[in-house]
């Protein structure tokens, strides 16, 4: 099974402020996804942490959260992502800056570009092929640049969807949103969820 999450932030104090994050400490959040993941990974999965684990580099009490997280962890780095230190760096089974994979739901495949930065213009973009990204949270820059997606959509001018493409998908798989919430995902669930939450928000 594969998973994906981004900006967990663990140890971010700030973090709970210009998130909202429904956290009163960093104990509390960090023992939190520490729980929700342990749980429902098994360390014959794979997650794919989009970037920013912490803003601790090669401190001791991050080594041992990281370590104690189930899964075969792939990061693909963050700008907050510092891998000086041998023993954190050695916790990921892969790392990259970028990366792009396939994944499938109930036998259909889905291709995925993966990548910690919000991209406007990803590999076969007009085909499918779907983009999860973090870094702008939950702020004004994700607003605008899904507005940009939005209107890429919608005019003729600037995508192939009306020449017989599909319309351009990008989710941001930050921790704080709601079809993320603070665990890692499944395609299947952030599929859903973020229909749920952006294309119905009435429902």
């Amino acid at each position: 099974m594969n998973y994906y999450i981004s900006d967990l932030h663990f140890f971010h104090a700030n973090a709970l402020n210009f998130d909202k994050r429904p956290f009163s400490t960093v104990d509390e959040m960090n023992d939190y996804i520490v729980q929700h993941w342990n749980k429902k990974v098994t360390n014959n999965d794979v997650v794919y942490i989009l970037g920013d684990v912490s803003l601790l580099h090669g401190k001791e009490k991050l080594i041992e959260l990281v370590a104690i997280l189930k899964g075969k962890k792939v990061l693909i780095q963050g700008n907050h992502d510092i891998l000086k230190d041998y023993r954190y760096k050695q916790l990921f089974y892969e790392i990259h800056d970028y990366q792009e994979i396939t994944d499938h739901i109930k036998g259909q495949s889905y291709n995925l570009v993966l990548s910690h930065y919000p991209i406007l213009m990803w590999k076969n973009q007009h085909r499918g092929s779907i983009l999860l990204y973090g870094h702008t949270h939950n702020s004004v820059e994700d607003r605008f640049f899904q507005n940009c997606i939005a209107q890429m959509n919608e005019r003729d001018d600037l995508n192939l969807f009306a020449q017989g493409g599909t319309p351009m998908l990008a989710i941001n798989v930050g921790c704080m949103h709601p079809w993320i919430a603070y665990e890692p995902r499944t395609l299947e669930e952030i599929l859903e969820g973020y229909n749920q939450v952006i294309q119905h928000p009435e429902e």
